[in-house]
């Protein structure tokens, strides 16, 4: 059944997505303040212009330019070969019709990595790996196609965009914070052989650092796990518009492949289960194949 409209709408799992964007704020607040004291210092620019020119900023990642310019090279993806283009081209086309949509609306990318994935950033970037274009039918990539682009006409990519980007200054601080810990134990081990107190201070500076950065990453664990929770919902709604568009029993059969291949499984214990990103694909198929049967549930 194809669906009638490539128009977004927001799925109740897009509006969800924001709850680790709730989360995650006052960390990223707290840790923009820490990178710009020293701003402050050099310059005459408040905290408050500080975080707003932070923000138009992050606001930039979603014009498509800019998004292709700046998040291809960050993910470490790349304009598709022409043997790729070849294979993709026509595939996205077809699912671009289905919708009803341009086909140069949205931009597909080629990331080079041995596993069989396939993601949605941005607000118009669709992320595909080698070896899914290699492994899968071109059927089975169809599939895996539609349901990327499900998630942008779900606005499911919003919230995660808006996460990533106020999540950088956090990221930043912690990477700083883990090489001055490094640096303060060099210290103490190189000078603290001469002097007890040069060891006692650099040993407890570099407690002190790692305890900072211990926040600061719990909070990153934090709302990561919040995210895969919440996350799983969005991928169900991905699947359903998947099969409205058509292409539901192709998206089935890559699932398939994924499980075959040993991913996709459900995880064992209730970290695992925070730290997937995915629900099983085992029951991703299963509700797929509900969906088919009973089209208006």
């Amino acid at each position: 059944m194809r669906a009638q409209t490539g128009a977004r709408s927001v799925d109740r799992s897009a509006i969800w997505a924001f709850a680790p964007v709730v989360a995650i704020v006052p960390f990223s607040l707290l840790a923009l303040l820490v990178v710009w004291i020293p701003v402050g210092w050099l310059t005459s620019l408040t905290f408050f212009w500080f975080t707003v020119a932070f923000l138009v900023a992050g606001l930039t990642l979603f014009i498509r330019p800019i998004q292709v310019l700046v998040l291809t090279p960050l993910l470490g993806a790349r304009r598709p070969t022409a043997d790729e283009e070849s294979v993709i081209t026509p595939l996205w086309a077809q699912i671009a019709q289905a919708n009803d949509l341009p086909p140069n609306r949205y931009v597909v990318r080629v990331l080079p990595s041995d596993e069989l994935n396939a993601f949605a950033c941005g607000g118009h970037l669709v992320v595909v790996t080698t070896f899914a274009i290699g492994e899968l039918s071109r059927g089975q990539l169809r599939g895996v196609l539609a349901h990327e682009l499900s998630h942008h006409l779900g606005l499911h990519t919003v919230a995660i965009t808006i996460g990533h980007w106020l999540s950088a200054p956090i990221v930043l601080l912690a990477r700083i914070g883990f090489f001055l810990e490094n640096v303060a134990h060099a210290a103490a081990g190189s000078f603290g052989r001469r002097s007890a107190l040069v060891a006692a201070v650099g040993g407890v500076t570099a407690a002190i650092i790692r305890g900072l950065s211990w926040i600061f990453t719990a909070a990153l664990r934090g709302s990561d796990a919040l995210a895969n929770l919440v996350g799983h919902s969005s991928e169900f709604e991905a699947d359903r518009r998947a099969v409205r568009m058509g292409f539901g029993r192709e998206l089935a059969s890559a699932l398939r492949q994924l499980l075959a291949g040993g991913a996709g499984r459900r995880p064992i214990g209730w970290r695992a289960r925070l730290g997937a990103s995915h629900p099983a694909a085992r029951t991703r198929v299963a509700r797929i194949e509900a969906l088919m049967r009973h089209p208006a549930r």
